[in-house]
């Protein structure tokens, strides 16, 4: 059972970032299923160090057309994008050097703060853009 489901809810109304997030939503899957079958520890970091740099693609990307199109909440919306890479970076870190990493709090996290990240900020750009461009 997958850990989150793409929804229409979730759609920000940009397909490029729709699209992101799908992807995003399915390697947070993969991660959870991973963990929840108990496969190897390579599995999961192999899969956690694609969502590290995955991340990074999209929040660049999505950072980019912001810029372009003069959001003027890019400031603060790059700093939740910080947290969020810093979070991931730091649970693969732990992974690689083999400490423990409680796969619950990580699925947690993870869940979470995608599915109100995109609910609540991302949701926001969105409005803009059609406010913009509408």
């Amino acid at each position: 059972m997958p850990l989150v489901e793409w929804n229409e809810q979730l759609s920000v109304g940009v397909p490029e970032m729709d699209q992101q997030h799908v992807k995003l939503i399915g390697m947070i899957n993969r991660l959870h299923e991973a963990m929840r079958t108990g496969e190897a520890a390579g599995i999961q970091k192999t899969i956690l160090g694609e969502l590290v740099t995955y991340t990074k693609v999209h929040f660049a990307a999505e950072e980019r057309m912001l810029d372009l199109r003069k959001y003027p909440h890019l400031a603060a919306h790059k700093l939740l994008h910080k947290y969020f890479t810093d979070k991931v970076v730091e649970m693969h870190e732990r992974v690689v050097a083999g400490k423990m990493v409680s796969s619950v709090s990580m699925n947690t996290f993870l869940q979470d703060w995608l599915v109100k990240h995109i609910q609540h900020e991302d949701k926001k750009y969105g409005q803009y853009l059609c406010g913009v461009a509408c």
